[in-house]
């Protein structure tokens, strides 16, 4: 079988197509980890990070059925992280949470809707790093498109492997979009209310040295 004809079966599959994108998005998320330079203080506090966030996630509000739940704001601490320390540490901490977040509440149908449904969408809230002028109102525009990022994983998750938990004549989109929209569209307001409360440039300040300040 020549390449073109690997790619072209390839496409006909979702799963295999999904798994594919998974991997280069790992691959992208790979390549901007390794120009991280790591400091104690760093790697101390994606620790109390991850720590923070996984406390968080055990305060459920809301529990759904096949997986997901609105919490406590458990990706405050990712969000903040990726804010001193720009989108690769949150990339980083999103992907290790993810990691834990499995472990603590595993819930497997396939390998690639693992990927989806773990690593990949909380590694999606490092995006909020990008946004780290400490304005809050470009904060807020982060959360929200990270959220975004976050929601379009488990929406993916959701058409290609829960299909099945559709109402019979219901479009296995809208049942995605709905189910995942529900809870991260109220973790969506929670988190952005929590963010807006906190008082990011004083923290900023307690974390990082006054030339990385006067960089952002």
């Amino acid at each position: 079988m020549t390449f073109a004809e690997r790619i072209t079966e390839i496409t006909k599959s979702p799963v295999a197509l999904f798994a594919l994108l998974g991997v280069l998005i790992l691959i992208f998320a790979v390549l901007k980890i390794r120009k991280i330079k790591f400091t104690t203080q760093m790697i101390t506090l994606i620790g109390v990070s991850i720590a923070l966030a996984a406390s968080l996630q055990l305060i459920t509000i809301i529990k759904m059925p096949q997986g997901g739940s609105v919490t406590a704001g458990s990706m405050v601490p990712i969000i903040l992280i990726s804010l001193f320390y720009g989108p690769e540490v949150g990339f980083l901490t999103g992907f290790l949470f993810g990691i834990i977040n499995f472990i603590m509440t595993p819930f497997a149908v396939h390998p690639v809707q693992v990927l989806f449904d773990y690593p990949l969408p909380f590694m999606a809230i490092g995006i909020v790093g990008y946004f780290r002028s400490f304005n809050i109102r470009g904060i807020l525009v982060g959360v929200i498109i990270a959220m975004l990022a976050r929601f379009t994983c488990h929406f993916i998750s959701g058409v290609v492997f829960f299909g099945s938990y559709a109402p019979k004549g219901t479009s296995v989109y809208l049942y995605s979009l709905l189910y995942n929209g529900s809870y991260m569209g109220l973790e969506t307001i929670i988190t952005c209310v929590i963010i807006g409360i906190l008082p990011i440039k004083r923290l900023a300040k307690l974390v990082l040295n006054k030339t990385t300040l006067a960089k952002l």
